[in-house]
């Protein structure tokens, strides 16, 4: 019996899901330029911030109501409004990393909460 992969990975279609990779791996590079003190500290949240974007957005893609996919849309805009806190903390008000650095991924948080807010509109007007 052949099973198709798809169906148990919707998320993969999804481009906000594709782009929370991305941001995922963008974090895990600018927190490596982080003070070795901050390893358990700030380059932990940071981390664990951006790999919950994702994963919300996969475990949601596989619910069984788009009310629960919403709602786990909704706990990965928490997880992006929640980095984009911590990469404001470390330029603007710790100076441990430069503007410079961080604003490509500034710029991928917003186009994400952008795509996120669409994809909840989009399965709020679904009947």
């Amino acid at each position: 019996m052949r099973v198709d992969k798809e169906f148990y990975r919707p998320h993969k279609n999804l481009d906000a899901w594709k782009v929370a990779m991305d941001l995922c791996r963008d974090v895990y590079v600018v927190t490596e330029d982080l003070p070795e003190g901050e390893r358990y500290g700030l380059v932990s949240q940071l981390r664990r911030a951006a790999v919950s974007i994702p994963s919300n957005i996969a475990e949601g893609a596989g619910r069984n109501s788009k009310a629960e996919f919403v709602q786990f849309l909704g706990i990965a805009q928490g997880s992006l409004a929640e980095l984009d806190t911590q990469l404001t903390l470390c330029t603007g008000y710790l100076g441990m990393l430069s503007h410079e650095q961080v604003e490509p991924v500034l710029e991928k948080i917003e186009r994400l909460s952008r795509m996120l807010t669409a994809l909840k509109r989009h399965l709020r007007s679904r009947p």
